[in-house]
This record gives C-alpha cells, structure tokens and sequence, in this order.
C-alpha cells in the first residue's frame, strides 16, 4: 500500500457522498500531499477515479476488497 498523509473514511455512506467528501478534504490539502479514501459504496469505483482524472489530481493505487474500495490519491497542482 502507498504511503498516505490523510486518511478518509467514508465505508457506510451512499453515493454521491464518498466523492463530494472526497473533493472537500482533497481541497484543503498542500500539492503532493496523498490521502487514502475508504469506501464501501461501488459507485465510488467509477465516480472517484473519474473525479481524479478531470481535476488532475493522480488517482496513485486502487485497491478493492469484498467489503471495501481504498483509493490513495495525491493533491495535484490543479
């Protein structure tokens, strides 16, 4: 797993709240800074890296389990 500053939670809560959780902690982070994203919701699957791919900000690992997507993403200059 990659290294990670900040960490979210966000197992239990429907879509879109993991994305729109997502981009609120993302936009108080310093560039290169990476925060690990726990999800239990599959929409997350596709909403976050979509997200990562329009707002420049480097979706770095991806990891699904039976329960549980993690998503370490690092806060690009954008």
């Amino acid at each position: 797993m990659s290294h990670f500053d900040t960490e979210l939670d966000t197992s239990g809560l429907n879509c879109p709240l993991p994305l729109l959780k997502t981009k609120k902690v993302i936009s108080t982070m310093q560039v290169g800074e990476r925060l690990r994203v726990i999800a239990t919701d599959r929409g997350a699957f596709i909403d976050i890296p979509v997200y990562c791919a329009m707002s420049e900000n480097p979706l770095i690992d991806t990891t699904e389990t039976d329960n549980e997507l993690i998503f370490i993403i690092e806060k690009g200059a954008a």
